[in-house]
């Protein structure tokens, strides 16, 4: 077992031992084989959690929803749709999934159920859409799970314009507690167009469940704006959740050099890309520090070095009393999970934990656990849970110990 130890405030680390094979019991060996790696355990403020590796051999995996049974689905960024079982087991491509522009950071990317998924079995896909020639864009689609296929399958959303590049296609979906759909979208490494209002370029879009543009948007009825903006002057945004306590949507987003930002979003409003940011442009060039400019929105929160945020949710389960409320960041970059306490609109915690890959996305699973991919060619399917919780499991099937077990009858 490696233990990492994660600090509040701060991404300093400090080093943790291991457990070597003749400290672990046959039993628990035998289920590491089967796992396909260690589980690894993280020292935190709530505790010592478990890392378990639920599945493997997955192709640059971009995100992750959970279903109702306890399974997920399991998007990987060249095109295919899998459900992934709680024990790991790993289904072949789901059927009826759109044709993806996989290239550089395009391709198939978040998944999210409707919230009437119980009932209606719909599941929503954003995607790099390819366009003529080598263009491409963000699209939104829906269809219905069925079996083993997507059936049915429409696009109800399409980022206007089609442009040339693989990169910044940003790419969250969330709903909202009214039922509207917001749809994260990066300005296509375009830089100005963010600030022009009658492209999608660097915007978030809110819509009605089926693509309709809801008539209270914020700039409905203006004949030189999109009328699907709800805010705008984005660069890349990957990392997106609505606050259950106020209905908040809250946004992370990719800076350029230096300079990520964590953003609360209100209708209208112009977040100030390229105009200012905290960061710098790659080749050093100093951009504007958002102060300088007080008629854009601020961030609530930046981070420099960077984190690269990708994938948010706010924690609401029993597995973890102590993170419930709090906001949960993978960072791609910085190879970390990110947990931040809120208080109102002000962040006052940090706690920055040790994963040692690159975290796509995450997800509060069915059982209270969170589950995370990992961006790599042979990217992974992890579940984080408190290790009392992961022991009791591990100890029950592979030592024949009670339910409630510790980590050392695990071990023994």
């Amino acid at each position: 077992m490696m233990t990492v130890s994660t600090q509040r405030r701060s991404s300093a680390r400090r080093p943790g031992g291991s457990l070597g094979p003749a400290l672990l019991g046959p039993a628990l060996l035998g289920l590491i084989a089967v796992a396909g790696a260690e589980p690894r355990s993280l020292d935190t403020a709530a505790g010592p959690v478990v890392i378990e590796r639920v599945a493997g051999g997955l192709e640059h995996p971009w995100a992750v929803a959970a279903l109702p049974d306890g399974g997920l689905l399991v998007t990987e960024r060249p095109g295919r749709l899998r459900t992934v079982s709680s024990q790991g087991t790993v289904s072949a491509p789901l059927a009826g999934v759109p044709r993806v522009y996989a290239r550089g950071q395009g391709g198939l990317m978040d998944v999210a159920l409707h919230p009437d998924f119980a009932a209606n079995r719909q599941v929503y896909l954003s995607f790099a859409e390819p366009g003529p020639g080598a263009s491409a864009s963000t699209a939104l689609g829906r269809g219905r799970l069925a079996g083993d296929r997507i059936e049915g399958f429409e696009v109800i959303f399409r980022q206007q314009p089609k442009v040339a590049g693989g990169n910044h296609f940003g790419n969250r979906i969330v709903f909202s507690p009214q039922g509207h759909v917001f749809l994260t979208l990066g300005e296509r490494f375009r830089f100005d167009p963010a600030q022009d209002l009658s492209d999608h370029l660097g915007t978030v879009v809110r819509l009605h469940a089926d693509g309709a543009i809801p008539r209270d948007n914020p700039f409905v009825g203006r004949p030189d704006a999109a009328a699907a903006i709800w805010s705008f002057g984005h660069r890349n945004i990957e990392a997106a959740a609505i606050q259950p306590a106020t209905g908040a949507l809250w946004i992370g987003e990719m800076g350029p050099r230096g300079g990520d930002e964590l953003n609360l979003i209100r209708p209208g409003a112009n977040y100030g890309w390229p105009l200012v940011s905290w960061g710098s442009h790659y080749d050093g060039e100093p951009i504007p520090d958002p102060p300088t400019r007080p008629d854009l929105t601020d961030a609530v929160r930046h981070w420099t070095p960077v984190i690269s945020p990708s994938g948010m949710i706010f924690y609401t389960g029993a597995l973890f009393p102590a993170w419930r409320g709090d906001m949960l960041l993978g960072g791609l970059t910085s190879r970390e999970l990110v947990r931040l306490e809120l208080d109102g609109e002000q962040v006052t915690g940090e706690e920055r934990m040790l994963i040692g890959a690159r975290v796509r996305d995450l997800e509060q699973g069915a059982d209270g656990a969170v589950y995370l991919v990992t961006d790599h060619g042979d990217g992974a399917l992890l579940r984080l849970r408190p290790r009392a919780a992961a022991c009791s499991v591990i100890a029950s099937t592979a030592c024949g110990c009670t339910a409630g077990a510790s980590w050392r009858c695990c071990s023994r």
